[in-house]
């Protein structure tokens, strides 16, 4: 089982690890192809574009969890069109180290003020366990950053887009285009070097039971986890 990190270092935060595998082709090619076609010649442009990347390149899908370890890998998830906050945060972070940028993974519970009726009633609750967001060495210091909600998502049903100036935290906005309370961080999970599955794996067992719940029968089920 790992445990958070007390006081990580930046140089621990670099190397490639069993989910977080920068140094997987793939996952290296990919990140190196993203900030040559941005011009990012910097830590901060770098890790700007690599969260737009990630933020777009790959649709947010709160059912598309797995219990397979293999799903969770970096060098899986970049070929992948879709995913949810975990994957895309082993995505960013990963691609983060292979340009040379410290990072490690962090991990919180979350309330969401605007979930649906319906979506609530299928998860039996309004927390999203263990929400993943990624943390990346800028400016001699750690800095929070969510790639969950694509751009197209957000417009879809008016949330706010998240944006990544490279210098500020970037987490799930408190309040929504309207001013209604959206997102509330509740417990911090702390930091990982690589991914605690089998430690997630339980915490969505007690907080939500049987994960069949997130395999919804249709396109439209997947709507209710963004209309209020």
């Amino acid at each position: 089982m790992q445990t958070p990190l007390a006081d990580p270092t930046p140089d621990a935060c670099l190397a490639s690890t069993t989910y977080v595998d920068s140094a997987h082709p793939d996952v290296s090619s990919w990140a190196e192809r993203v900030c040559r076609d941005a011009g990012a010649a910097t830590d901060r442009t770098r890790a700007v574009a690599l969260f737009l990347a990630v933020r777009d390149g790959l649709r947010y899908d709160p059912y598309a969890i797995s219990r397979d370890p293999d799903s969770y890998r970096a060098s899986h998830i970049v070929h992948q069109p879709a995913a949810y906050c975990i994957p895309k945060a082993v995505l960013l972070t990963a691609g983060c180290r292979a340009m040379g940028i410290p990072a490690r993974l962090g991990f919180a519970d979350v309330r969401n003020h605007l979930q649906s009726g319906k979506l609530s009633e299928r998860m039996g609750t309004d927390i999203f366990a263990y929400h993943g967001y990624s943390e990346l060495w800028l400016g001699r210091r750690w800095v929070k950053v969510s790639s969950a909600f694509n751009r197209e998502l957000c417009e879809r049903f008016g949330t706010r887009v998240l944006e990544f100036d490279g210098e500020n935290d970037a987490l799930m906005h408190a309040f929504d285009a309207e001013g209604r309370r959206h997102m509330e961080y509740v417990r911090d999970r702390g930091s990982f070097v690589d991914l605690p599955l089998a430690e997630i794996m339980l915490g969505f067992a007690e907080v939500y039971g049987d994960l069949a719940k997130f395999k919804p029968p249709s396109a439209t089920d997947r709507d209710e986890a963004f209309e209020p």
